[in-house]
């Protein structure tokens, strides 16, 4: 399972949110923080896709092996991992990308969100009803056509 696989931001995790990420994972309940829950997700998201970054890593590397017969090389073989890596590492670098996003911009743990008071604009003068003339048809019912 992702949350008992290490990821690259896990340290991030722990010190924005003040605990390891196991206790992390504990206190992550029906009553979480949406950002804690929102990081966490995208933390196993990670996990999981760096797990697959290595698995690919280390298959091309045993394929590379030099004590290995050239004659067990594969260029599809090889081509396919490629193609692999490369959606991995995309996945892996947008997951990093969006996690530290999110925990760049949320509010400090423990600090509720403020909800925001939208001051009731009022208009201070009036136009004279022949300065805003009303578009041609307003209001009229529209012809059924043949």
């Amino acid at each position: 399972m992702s949350r008992d696989k290490a990821s690259t931001m896990d340290a991030e995790l722990q010190k924005v949110f003040g605990s390891p990420v196991p206790e992390l994972y504990e206190a992550a309940g029906p009553d979480a923080s949406p950002a804690l829950a929102c990081a966490l997700e995208l933390r196993s998201f990670l996990a999981l896709t760096e797990e697959q970054v290595a698995r690919v890593r280390d298959r091309v590397h045993t394929d590379m092996d030099p004590d290995r017969d050239m004659g067990d090389l594969s260029a599809d073989k090889l081509r396919a991992d490629a193609q692999w890596l490369e959606a991995a590492l995309d996945a892996r670098d947008s997951y990093r990308v969006a996690l530290g996003e999110l925990l760049r911009t949320m509010p400090p743990p423990g600090q509720l969100a403020r909800p925001v008071r939208m001051a009731q604009l009022r208009t201070t003068a009036s136009l004279p009803p022949s300065a805003a003339p009303a578009p041609q048809r307003a209001g009229a019912a529209r012809a059924h056509r043949p």
